[in-house]
């Protein structure tokens, strides 16, 4: 997959509207009864970035941004501003052999849970813990996977978890700008989808 590794301008960012979204069929029977069935196991974030735009100089820059993107062919990280850090994150537990450990971030609410997979962590962000307690040193961290490696493997039953942010990988979903002039050194930008992508 084409990526770069290159985060979206924050401020356009920051106005954004979005969110995750599900694909569900919902099939009424003849009896007014509903089948729903989950067509996707986890969620994936959908914004528009127009309502972000403020300034000339911040559509100069989302016109060369995606320029550089190329439209929909490279994907490239997005700060969501509604959620994008997790703190005293349980990862797993430690068995005396298992050195990597993937960031996760868990979703409770009323007796459920749901685990999305964090592949985009933000660098200099990431605090690891053994047992409660931090580890100023002993492992690295890929920002591009967001795989956890220790030098030396955790013991058994020994509790890993982190605190972070993260970033999410999006693309553009569109391959036309669709500018309007307003007036002089004034521009519009209406509906500038993105979408989270798998890595």
């Amino acid at each position: 997959m084409s990526f770069h590794e290159v985060r979206f301008p924050d401020d356009i960012a920051y106005g954004a509207t979005g969110g995750p979204e599900f694909a569900t069929s919902v099939v009424a029977t003849a009896s007014g009864y509903e089948q729903r069935n989950i067509n996707w196991s986890a969620a994936r974030g959908r914004w528009d970035v127009a309502s972000g735009l403020k300034k000339q100089t911040q559509l100069d820059t989302l016109i060369a941004f995606f320029r550089a993107r190329k439209g929909r062919a490279y994907g490239f990280r997005f700060k969501d501003w509604t959620d994008f850090k997790a703190t005293g994150q349980a990862l797993g537990s430690g068995n005396g052999t298992l050195k990597t450990f993937q960031l996760i971030r868990t979703y409770s609410s009323g007796g459920n849970t749901d685990v999305r997979t964090i592949t985009k962590p933000v660098a200099g962000t990431v605090k690891v813990y053994l047992a409660g307690v931090q580890q100023t040193s002993g492992w690295s961290v890929n920002t591009a996977t967001g795989v956890i490696t220790f030098n030396n493997a955790p013991g058994n039953d020994v509790a890993v978890s982190a605190d972070y942010e993260f970033d999410v990988p999006v693309r553009f979903d569109t391959d036309r700008m669709a500018v309007t002039i307003e007036q002089i050194n004034l521009h519009q930008w209406s509906g500038i989808p993105i979408i989270e992508i798998r890595i």
